[in-house]
């Protein structure tokens, strides 16, 4: 699943492309009730009724976490989110479409000279602008938005002192944007266990923790290589994650992985494989580790 940095940049793409331009062409290709989907808190959306937003103009395409909004005249937004195999790309007026067969297109947005067209998006809303909250409203503070809030992230993370600390960085109601990756990265450098109770963690690391995980997510939002190590080698940019069984590039000692995590739960914190390294990261692990 896209994180908060590849999201960004997704964002950023299409309001260059859109912005400030009217629709010129405007199809959601979405199966009839896709959109109603339930929500975080099980809750189905209302879909608005099927109407031709050709003419209108698109104010902004900005990200919420891991979603998109993209906020059209007449107080629309269209919400949309990646999930593991959705794309946006953005097509020159001339230029063929290349991401993917015709039967995964779910929406085309068309302006005078770019065309924006999102390919296997899971999940695909109109709504109301003024309803975005029912979509996005149940997100923790925005690493990479404008209101993020440190304290209010800390305050979500220790609301549940005893769950490890992996899980905790993935629930997109705590803070929003980090994904897998990260998740890995942020234990690592940190020199902790992901399965570290929330509690453990002690107040200078949690403040460190957040402090690190916004600065990793701004440095790499407009790169195409997401980097946490400093280095540009494709085989050194990242410490630990998905190098199960290769060295630790601090220690030398071999890279484990295993399943952390609730199957059920649908905030982000669902079972994912995790990578650390047990002797730069010292504290709980599973049994189960390969």
């Amino acid at each position: 699943m896209p994180e908060g940095d590849t999201v960004w940049r997704t964002a950023h793409r299409l309001h260059t492309a859109l912005a400030g331009k009217p629709l010129t062409r405007w199809e959601l290709r979405a199966p009839s009730g896709a959109s109603l989907r339930p929500d975080a808190r099980g809750r189905r959306r209302p879909a608005l009724p099927d109407v031709d937003l050709t003419g209108r103009r698109v104010h902004e395409v900005l990200p919420r976490g891991k979603h998109l909004l993209a906020r059209i005249e007449g107080g629309l937004s269209l919400h949309s989110h990646l999930r593991m195999d959705g794309a946006w790309y953005v097509y020159g007026a001339d230029e063929r479409w290349r991401g993917g067969p015709g039967h995964q297109v779910r929406a085309v947005l068309g302006v005078v000279d770019q065309t924006a067209v999102g390919y296997r998006l899971p999940v695909l809303a109109l709504l109301r602008t003024a309803d975005e909250h029912t979509v996005v409203g149940h997100l923790g503070p925005d690493l990479l938005g404008p209101d993020w809030d440190a304290a209010e992230a800390l305050r979500r993370l220790l609301a549940a002192p005893g769950r490890p600390l992996g899980e905790a960085l993935l629930d997109q109601r705590n803070l929003a944007g980090i994904g897998n990756v990260y998740k890995a990265e942020l234990c690592f450098l940190l020199r902790v266990s992901p399965w570290l109770p929330m509690a453990d963690l002690g107040p200078a690391a949690s403040n460190r923790l957040l402090s690190l995980a916004r600065r990793l997510l701004e440095v790499n939002k407009e790169r195409t290589a997401r980097i946490t190590t400093a280095e540009h080698h494709p085989d050194r940019r990242l410490w630990v994650y998905g190098r199960s069984g290769r060295p630790c590039l601090r220690c030398g000692t071999s890279i484990r992985v295993a399943e952390q995590g609730d199957p059920e739960d649908p905030n982000g914190s669902a079972a994912r494989l995790t990578y650390w390294c047990p002797h730069c990261q010292p504290g709980p692990a599973p049994s189960d580790t390969t």
